[in-house]
């Protein structure tokens, strides 16, 4: 649906499930009006500035990429057939690039990578050649329930060190 933002080298790529039908109307990543992404990334010092979704490849400026699960579907997880997430892709992408952290937007992003049931916020055992691999609460509005600005400042802390 939206092109990968990525280069070698960065700080951290975000990686969610897949694009929200509206991010894939007007082809820009978390574009939704709930969705709390542009503003945390300035809350929590990843970006200087509140980017507006329409400038998401600035972000690339910052040391952050850009990544889904599912490259070919929109829609809320819940929509998203299992068959859409090609892992493989997503893992052969993340040693080509290398970068320093995976930062899955949400648990079910990482519970599909890891094939788990269950995955908890912060960082995991398991990484992805040297990349190691962090959960979030999700930026969706949909899960608002969830919703812990925290476990955003643990990784913008720890990628300014």
């Amino acid at each position: 649906m939206l092109p990968d933002l990525l280069k070698k080298n960065l700080q951290v790529v975000i990686c969610g499930t897949a694009v929200a039908n509206y991010s894939a109307k007007v082809g820009s990543y978390y574009a939704g009006s709930g969705n709390k992404f542009w503003q945390v990334l300035y809350e929590v010092g990843l970006t200087p500035i509140i980017l507006d979704s329409r400038d998401y490849k600035k972000l690339i400026n910052y040391g952050i990429g850009l990544t889904d699960l599912a490259k070919n579907k929109a829609g809320s997880d819940s929509k998203i057939p299992s068959h859409a997430f090609d892992i493989e892709k997503f893992k052969k992408k993340i040693l080509k690039y290398s970068p320093k952290v995976i930062f899955f937007n949400g648990k079910n992003a990482a519970k599909i990578y890891l094939n788990k049931k269950r995955v908890e916020f912060g960082f995991q055992k398991e990484t992805i050649g040297s990349t190691r691999l962090f959960v979030a609460p999700s930026t969706s509005g949909a899960a608002k329930r969830w919703w812990d600005k925290k476990w955003w400042q643990e990784l913008s802390d720890f990628i300014k060190k």
